[in-house]
């Protein structure tokens, strides 16, 4: 019986509105957090993610809002490539370094992101029970911009005792 998903809200942090030392630090990045509810009712992780993968909250996150269905940029090739398969599970300490190295590359971010990250990020990190990572996906995941992986980090996280399930895109893009 597949798992009901219910989207119960999401924050967008764009680093341009914050102020950096220097300006180009801000780069194009960002992180998009969905918080979703599952059903009380176990379910494995593998139909988390399948659930997840079939919601329009996921689609939509691919271009920080808005997809276009048969357009390059996040297209078809995400309907292909991501399944339930393309996450591996990743530990806490691990994910946290790539989210601090990938939010710190240009210079130390500014105090009032460093806490608007910790409260939207790092903390859902630290409370997650699971956490997936999504893998390369190859050649054929291509974004306007190039690679998907450079500076493109997906997490998944789950918290059974809360019900919750958040996705977790930081890019740039």
């Amino acid at each position: 019986m597949p798992n009901e998903l219910s989207h119960e809200g999401d924050t967008f942090i764009n680093f341009r509105n914050y102020t950096f030392q220097d300006a180009r630090s801000a780069a194009f990045r960002w992180v998009d957090v969905k918080r979703l509810r599952f059903a009380a009712e176990p379910a494995d992780d593998t139909e988390l993610l399948a659930a997840l993968i079939g919601h329009e909250q996921f689609r939509d996150d691919y271009a920080g809002g808005g997809v276009l269905q048969d357009g390059l940029r996040h297209g078809p090739y995400w309907v292909e490539a991501v399944t339930p398969d393309a996450y591996g599970s990743i530990g806490r300490e691990e994910s946290d370094l790539v989210l601090r190295e990938w939010a710190n590359q240009f210079e130390d971010v500014p105090a009032d992101l460093a806490t608007d990250l910790r409260r939207e990020v790092f903390d859902r990190l630290a409370a997650a029970e699971r956490i997936y990572y999504l893998s390369e996906l190859d050649g054929d995941a291509v974004h306007d911009w190039g690679g998907v992986h450079s500076d493109f980090h997906e997490f998944v996280l789950i918290d059974r005792s809360a019900g919750r399930l958040t996705l977790l895109v930081a890019a740039d893009d």
